[in-house]
């Protein structure tokens, strides 16, 4: 029997506290803590930009593929699966270098060669902003995995559900707005939440195409300043400020989502 945990007193909230805090009053205490925070606040906003466009692009374009996936039409089923497995099976940081360097100049030689007979004027692949590139990347690979956990979450529904549905006179997409979605996103929550915040620490590899993200940052000024313990302490006290944060949140919505259904 599984005890439940709901009631625990969450000690290693406690101690992350307690590390967060001592750190937060070096920040404020000590100038070099105070310097090196303003310097990697710049990078927030890019962090937060790319896990925040890049996920819900994901989520979006994911949804799209699970849905495909169950298709009655095989065709659309086996495009589906091709799209999951090989992108499931490229590691993202090959992705994000793959997409900065192969697929972004190929899609401005494609644009140029397609809006050349119009008369418009050819674009460069340095218009092609690396920002965009690394959010495309992340997009790409986070869709992969969030197609599947919709799949399996829409297949958690029971058939029985749906065939009452339909037998009151509910076409497909009611069916699925009233009946099957709010049903599996309870159940896919705890999955997808996961997948948010692997992508709030995934985003910092965009720091290999250049991009000034808070990891990029980091880099930069712990090559300037020669202090990487005081550097990259700040560096993770930001992402795990973000990480726990979103945990944090992400859990009460869970359990409110669970107290609002009928059995719960």
């Amino acid at each position: 029997m599984t005890p439940k945990q709901d009631g625990d007193f969450p000690y290693w909230l406690l101690i992350v506290l307690t590390v967060g805090g001592y750190l937060f009053w070096q920040v404020l205490s000590n100038d070099l803590y105070t310097q090196v925070l303003g310097t990697l606040s710049k990078g927030i906003r890019i962090t937060v930009f790319v896990t925040l466009v890049g996920f819900a692009l994901a989520a979006t374009l994911g949804l799209g593929l699970a849905l495909m996936s169950l298709s009655r039409w095989i065709v659309v089923r086996q495009i589906a699966r091709l799209y999951i497995e090989v992108v499931r099976g490229v590691p993202i940081i090959v992705l994000l270098l793959y997409v900065a360097f192969v697929l972004a100049p190929a899609l401005v030689a494609l644009w140029n060669w397609a809006t050349g007979a119009l008369g418009f004027d050819p674009i460069r692949n340095r218009d092609f902003s690396m920002l965009w590139r690394a959010t495309i990347a992340l997009t790409i690979g986070y869709s992969a995995f969030i197609a599947e956990v919709f799949r399996a979450g829409l297949q958690s529904v029971e058939k029985g559900q749906v065939e009452a549905a339909e037998a009151l006179g509910l076409g497909p997409w009611q069916r699925f707005r009233h009946i099957v979605f709010p049903q599996a996103f309870r159940r896919i929550l705890p999955p997808l939440g996961n997948d948010f915040v692997a992508m709030v620490k995934d985003s910092s590899l965009v720091s290999v195409l250049g991009v000034l993200d808070v990891t990029q940052a980091g880099k930069v000024t712990a090559a300037g300043n020669f202090r990487y313990f005081e550097t990259y302490n700040i560096v993770a006290l930001i992402y795990l400020t973000m990480t726990i944060g979103l945990s944090l949140a992400l859990r009460r919505l869970e359990r409110h989502l669970r107290d609002k259904s009928p059995g719960g």
